[in-house]
Formats: C-alpha cells, sequence, structure tokens
C-alpha cells in the first residue's frame, strides 16, 4: 500500500474529527485552526494522487479533507465569524 495514500486518510479523518468536535457550541473558534490543517491534508491528498498507486484511499482523504473544509467554512458563516 503507499504509506502517503494512508496518510491522507488518517489526515482527513483526523480533519473530519476536528470539524465534528467545532460544531459543539461555544467551540466553534477551533474552525480557525481546522480549515488550515484540512487545506494541508487536501495538499497531501491531491499528491498522493498524483504519486501513488493507491488511488482510492488519497481520493477518500481527498473528499473527507474537502467535506471538512466546506463544513467548517459553513459552520464560521452561520457563526457569524467569517464575513
Amino acid at each position: 500500500m503507499g504509506l502517503l495514500s494512508i496518510f491522507s486518510v488518517v489526515w482527513g479523518i483526523l480533519a473530519i474529527i476536528g470539524m465534528a468536535i467545532a460544531f459543539i457550541p461555544c467551540l466553534g473558534i477551533l474552525n480557525y485552526l481546522n480549515i488550515p490543517f484540512a487545506v494541508f491534508g487536501l495538499l497531501f491528498s491531491i499528491l498522493a494522487i498524483i504519486l501513488s498507486s493507491e488511488k482510492e484511499l488519497a481520493i477518500v482523504g481527498c473528499l473527507l479533507c474537502t467535506a471538512a473544509i466546506l463544513f467548517g467554512i459553513i459552520r464560521l458563516v452561520l457563526g457569524f465569524g467569517i464575513f
């Protein structure tokens, strides 16, 4: 298995966990840390898609990081954190 692909999936799972924690009331400020974390995970996932033989795992990591970014931005917009 491609180590970079596994790394991208683990990074995506951690980003989703961070996003879920940031949905708890009064913890939405964690999205300011989680969104850049998920962006770096997305970059690693794209790199894994290009370089790795295990493209399926890299695509899953890419989707998880993208979901964490989108839901984090939506959470910040609803909580008036990003205008």
